[in-house]
């Protein structure tokens, strides 16, 4: 499913002629299986979120491979990955990301909209998914209006709206309560069992980190546990 093979990234800071190169990910390597919810842990700047906007190809890695459902997608060009993450990849993010100016409703539709479909299917597979997070009463409230485990949820529904195999979660109970976040959590694990969505979850809670079958660690760049043998 994912398969990352000595993975490195830097940063280069500074001005033309007084660039200073910042080492953030060093020679990373390793599976997910399709199905799995696989947590990437690790403290505040060890690097965890270069990974994610490496695999989800928001950043291109320096050195290395990222292989997805069997295509190396490191080398795709932009046009390509924002086709392939349309089509592959759901996000789920601490702060929602939603359009404070849409509803419920509209925010869930957009990536239909994005793909193409039509009014009537789009306006049948977002009833449908809005029900499937439990939000069915909820069609026309916008973001201000909901509590914050009801704005994740959408964000969730977004996520699912075009059936992505893979879901990219960036420490989404970070804004939640802890009766919310257990909520949210039971719900990933449901949707995972029922629908095989291989979900990848990235936080620095260990309690959270949990929720996975398994967990790879990251300590300033380097994998420390959860790599290939």
């Amino acid at each position: 499913m994912i398969t990352v093979k000595n993975l490195t990234h830097e940063f280069e800071m500074g001005k033309k002629g007084r660039k200073t190169i910042l080492p953030v990910l060093h020679d990373l390597s390793f599976t997910i299986d399709t199905g799995e919810i696989v947590s990437i842990i690790g403290r505040s700047g060890s690097g965890k979120s270069t990974l994610l906007n490496l695999i989800s190809g928001f950043i291109r890695p320096k050195s290395g491979q990222i292989v997805i459902n069997g295509e190396e997608v490191s080398s795709f060009s932009e046009s390509q990955f924002s086709d392939f993450r349309l089509n592959q990849i759901g996000f789920i993010f601490q702060n929602f990301q939603l359009i404070p100016s849409m509803t419920a409703f509209q925010n869930v539709e957009l990536p239909l909209i994005l793909k193409g479909k039509k009014e009537t299917e789009r306006k049948q597979i977002t009833e449908n998914t809005l029900q499937r997070v439990g939000l069915e009463t909820f069609h026309d409230h916008y973001p201000s209006e909901l509590s914050g485990g009801q704005q994740q949820r959408v964000s969730i529904a977004r996520a699912l709206v075009l059936n992505p195999p893979i879901i990219l979660a960036d420490e989404p109970t970070g804004s939640l309560d802890s009766e919310t976040e257990a909520d949210l959590l039971d719900f990933i694990q449901q949707l995972n069992k029922e629908l095989n969505i291989t979900f990848l979850v990235i936080t620095h809670d260990e309690q959270v980190a949990k929720i996975g079958n398994r967990s790879i660690e990251i300590q300033d760049g380097h994998l420390i546990e959860g790599g290939n043998s």
